[in-house]
């Protein structure tokens, strides 16, 4: 599992706590959050150590060719910057990079936050449309399809539903009254599966 955009590595860390069988692998552009949680890991097991998790400092638009098709799940929790870009927007290119990270029938799961009014001034840097249902089964699905995935699955959280997100950022974002919570999970495609020349 990859959790890309990991901030403080929290999400990687307890699943790899709960799933000791299983391999996380933590990215995130930015080194500062992960220090703590990268010494963590490392040490006896008895003492919070984690053999089956590993985090990386690389960005969206630079990630390591060793992730390639190494992931059976990919997850962006509440992304910011150009990682929003990429799932609220399709920028097809950002999204290949995501696609090139999974495996045969890999997955994506994204979970989006945003505040019309707190997070206008971001909204607005990166050109975003309002994300609806509606906009994700219309442009983002064929744009996301482009890339090699389909969206098979796409909702609303309600505020009783962020305490299953086991991250920071959600434990700080839930009791903002207007922020909402849409979520997205897509299969990665075979290629040729879904002809981009079809879909325009």
């Amino acid at each position: 599992m990859i959790d890309i955009g990991t901030g403080d590595g929290l999400f990687v860390y307890q699943c790899a706590r709960q799933n000791p069988k299983k391999f996380y692998i933590g990215v995130d552009a930015s080194p500062r959050p992960l220090e703590k949680i990268s010494e963590k890991i490392h040490r006896n097991p008895a003492k919070g150590g984690l053999p089956n998790a590993v985090f990386i400092q690389a960005a969206l638009e630079d990630l390591p060719s060793e992730l390639d098709g190494v992931a059976d799940e990919v997850h962006i929790h509440f992304p910011w910057g150009s990682l929003l870009r990429a799932v609220a927007a399709g920028d097809e290119n950002l999204l290949r990079n995501l696609r090139r990270l999974c495996s045969t029938d890999g997955f994506l799961e994204v979970v989006i936050g945003l505040d019309a009014e707190r997070d206008r001034t971001e909204i607005e840097r990166l050109g975003l449309k309002p994300l609806s249902l509606e906009y994700i089964d219309t442009e983002l699905a064929r744009r996301y399809r482009a890339a090699g995935f389909e969206i098979f699955e796409r909702g609303m959280l309600a505020k009783s539903e962020w305490r299953c997100i086991k991250t920071a950022w959600a434990k700080r974002l839930r009791g903002s009254a207007g922020r909402e919570l849409i979520y997205i999970v897509a299969r990665a495609t075979a290629p040729g599966q879904f002809p981009v020349a079809s879909q325009r």
